[in-house]
């Protein structure tokens, strides 16, 4: 198979999971604290997945001031793409409480639900390009990223997926919303993999680092606050597991 094709593949496959937790979500009746637990841990997971993976694979690739600009560009990207939608009612988008419900900014609830959407593929597509830069190099798709990324995107799905419920829309709508995101994150990763085949090291550290940025602050915005509302003290604990795990991952592969 082309290797740009196993980017889409895999992209599509990890951008799946939202569709998993919305089917989840739809027919079932998961408590908070469930989809909080999932948050956490897969928070920890992608932050040892960047730590043990993306900065230091973008280091080794372009060297410490490519990786340190991006970086930071990342984070200063998703974090002003953040603040707009978060005005448009997707805040609390993983764990189902935007302010299309809770007559916060953007209080309408098409203008909500529309800005969940968004904001999922925000969260995504940095993830998703990390996928096909890391099929670069020849080699199989990093299954700590993989599982980093997949466990991340089942509590985005079912929160969001419970909000959208909630305010009315049919189950077409909620599936079409989220396959058409887990189709876009496979073209995001094979678009990764296709602009950067045969790019400097620089670059390639650069984008590497990007989305490790972009990663790093949605972990920080989203992610962890949310898991922690309702899990309070014990998501520190829940998130260890879930780096403990990554760091298993890493050193077993």
């Amino acid at each position: 198979m082309l290797t740009s094709l196993q980017a889409l593949m895999w992209g599509t496959i990890a951008g799946s999971a939202l569709l998993l937790g919305a089917a989840a979500a739809w027919w079932l009746d998961i408590p908070r604290k469930i989809v909080s637990s999932v948050m956490a841990f897969g928070a920890g997971v992608l932050i040892s997945a960047l730590a043990f993976e993306l900065v230091a694979e973008a280091e080794e690739a372009g060297g410490l001031w490519a990786t340190v600009i991006g970086f930071l560009a990342g984070a200063v990207i998703y974090v002003g793409a953040n603040s707009l939608l978060v005005r448009l009612g997707a805040e609390h988008r993983r764990r189902g409480k935007s302010a299309a419900r809770a007559g916060g900014p953007g209080g309408g609830t098409s203008n909500g639900g529309t800005a969940i959407a968004v904001g999922a593929l925000l969260d995504g597509i940095p993830e998703s390009i990390v996928l096909g830069v890391g099929l670069l190099s020849g080699a199989a798709v990093n299954p700590t990223m993989l599982a980093a990324i997949f466990i991340s995107n089942v509590p985005e799905g079912l929160a969001s997926t419970a909000d959208m419920k909630r305010a009315g829309k049919g189950p077409k709508e909620v599936f079409a919303i989220w396959g058409s995101i887990a189709v876009l994150s496979g073209l995001a990763a094979m678009i990764g993999y296709l602009a950067l085949d045969n790019a400097p090291g620089e670059a390639i550290a650069v984008v590497t680092a990007i989305a490790a940025g972009g990663i790093l602050a949605m972990l920080a915005d989203t992610m962890i606050p949310e898991a922690f509302e309702e899990q309070h003290m014990l998501t520190g604990f829940i998130a260890a597991l879930g780096f403990l795990t990554a760091l298993i991952l890493h050193y077993s592969a």
